[in-house]
């Protein structure tokens, strides 16, 4: 989703947030700290740290069980922490599920189509045309997919007969809309993409996919870990079917990610784990599900990570998710800018002047990325090197490896120049531009 860009957070504002994390004032390296990798594990203001410490210490019970007074004031925190995250992301509470992790909730959705299909192979009620996957049908992704967004699908065609199919990437590590468009077809059941791009930084046009998707009966799952966090989303307005995001991304705790069903899809898609919480009936020999989101959460439920994270979404509201926006997407452009103008080093992703999220990712001729990030640790600058999960994306970079710097809501200009002037001394550091 391409969102009305208004204006971004000034440099004494920037510096007002990162007095609430602590973690920005230490020197893990003996230097002062630059933490460009927020992209993986963003870190916490006081306010999410306060506010799981406070459950812990202060309401900690099971929540929808038990009657008294402490399990009741858990249970309220935990379903005000379902509509505030759903109010976030323009949903409904009832369409929003905790998971795990993103990763979890990416393989619940297609672990659960994958149990409908099942059920039909199995001679039992023809399944939902909704969730129908055959031989001969098509899911779709893209060469970039996090391999969170990819295993699943891979699994999924396995056992349904189906094809993976995936929209390329070119040199720079882009795919386009037209080709997007192009590959979506009458066979085509699942499309799963990334809103953004945890290495290029490319911003999905989701709309336009959720449109061609209509137009044949398919689903569109959506990979939002690298946008919720950073850009305001309305999954209503976007008319995906499915989408996931992780808290430990969005200012808040690790253990916790959200799993977004659209209503009508809640509703088809059978649990794929199953066990206490999510049931009404239980004999020794049947059993009948709660609806959703209930249904897909079997068991005891993280609840002091999901209040933190409530807690998350109640600091990034306060800030404003269209100046976090932009701050990100001017930080994105100087990052961009600033890595595509030094000699030896390849910028990954839209070329400088498009629209990118605030990350770049780069290859250092003659360095391997692994020796660029030891370089720059030593100057207290903390980014990603690898393949970052995508290994075929790297693949069809012809490259192991890339150096990742992506930016947040706390992060300042003076960082990203920082950053930019180390990098352009590696190459002589190693004697790879001789």
């Amino acid at each position: 989703m391409t969102s009305t860009v208004t204006a971004g957070l000034t440099e004494e504002r920037v510096l007002r947030l990162r007095d609430d994390f602590p973690i920005l004032a230490e020197q893990p390296a003996g230097v002062p700290l630059v933490y460009l990798d927020s992209g993986a594990t963003s870190q916490q203001p006081r306010q999410v740290l306060d506010a799981e410490w406070a459950f812990r210490t202060q309401r900690n019970a099971a929540v929808h069980r038990g009657a008294h007074t402490l399990a009741a004031l858990a249970t309220d925190d935990y379903e005000s922490a379902r509509d505030r995250i759903a109010r976030f992301v323009g949903a409904k509470p009832t369409e929003i599920s905790w998971a795990m992790n993103a990763t979890d909730a990416l393989n619940t959705v297609a672990l659960s189509l994958a149990e409908a299909n099942r059920a039909h192979a199995d001679g039992a009620d023809a399944v939902d045309p909704m969730l129908r996957i055959r031989e001969g049908d098509e899911i779709l992704v893209t060469e970039a997919e996090h391999h969170a967004n990819l295993l699943p699908w891979q699994r999924l065609a396995d056992e349904t007969g189906a094809t993976l199919r995936w929209i390329e990437v070119d040199d720079d590590g882009v795919w386009t809309t037209d080709a997007a468009l192009a590959a979506i077809t009458e066979r085509t059941r699942v499309i799963a993409v990334a809103h953004v791009s945890n290495v290029t930084g490319l911003i999905a046009p989701v709309e336009q996919l959720v449109a061609a998707a209509r137009a044949v009966g398919a689903l569109v799952v959506l990979d939002a870990c690298q946008s919720v966090p950073h850009r305001p989303v309305d999954l209503h307005a976007l008319g995906v079917d499915a989408a996931a995001f992780s808290g430990h991304k969005m200012l808040g705790p690790g253990g916790i990610g959200v799993l977004y069903l659209a209503e009508a899809l809640g509703a088809a898609l059978p649990p794929a784990r199953v066990g206490g919480s999510m049931i009404t009936t239980v004999t020794m020999t049947e059993r009948e599900f709660l609806p959703a989101p209930q249904r897909f959460e079997a068991g005891t439920q993280p609840v002091s990570a999901i209040v933190g994270l409530a807690a998350a979404v109640d600091y990034l509201e306060a800030v404003g998710m269209p100046a976090i926006e932009a701050h990100e997407l001017a930080l994105g452009e100087r990052l961009a800018a600033g890595a595509a103008s030094i000699e030896g080093v390849r910028l990954i992703g839209p070329r400088p002047g498009a629209e990118r999220a605030g990350l770049a990712s780069v290859i250092v001729d003659g360095v391997h990325a692994h020796d660029v990030g030891q370089v720059l640790d030593a100057q207290g600058i903390a980014a990603r090197v690898g393949h970052h999960c995508a290994q075929p994306l790297h693949r069809r970079l012809g490259v192991a490896a890339t150096t990742r710097a992506s930016a947040y809501l706390y992060t300042t200009e003076d960082e990203v120049d920082r950053f930019l002037d180390a990098l352009s001394g590696v190459r002589a550091y190693f004697g790879a531009g001789r």
